[in-house]
């Protein structure tokens, strides 16, 4: 009975494109304000910084306040 044995083949090197930074740097901007905006939401939308009236956002947002460490009781 033979076996057969895989023999690697020679393949030319992946090579990744390059991607500019100012190609980058607009959709890095975008996503930082926006995780900023969340992070706010999560941790200080209550009280007197509250941006929008109501508990709604807080109950919204509750679990994810333990999660992340911030206190709301």
């Amino acid at each position: 009975m033979a076996q057969h044995v895989a023999q690697p083949t020679p393949t030319t090197p992946v090579v990744p494109a390059k991607l500019p930074l100012k190609d980058v740097a607009p959709w890095a901007v975008f996503f930082g304000v926006l995780m900023l905006v969340l992070l706010y939401f999560v941790g200080a939308e209550q009280g007197a910084t509250s941006v929008v009236s109501g508990e709604g956002v807080h109950e919204w947002v509750h679990d994810a306040r333990h999660l992340l460490g911030f206190p709301c009781h």
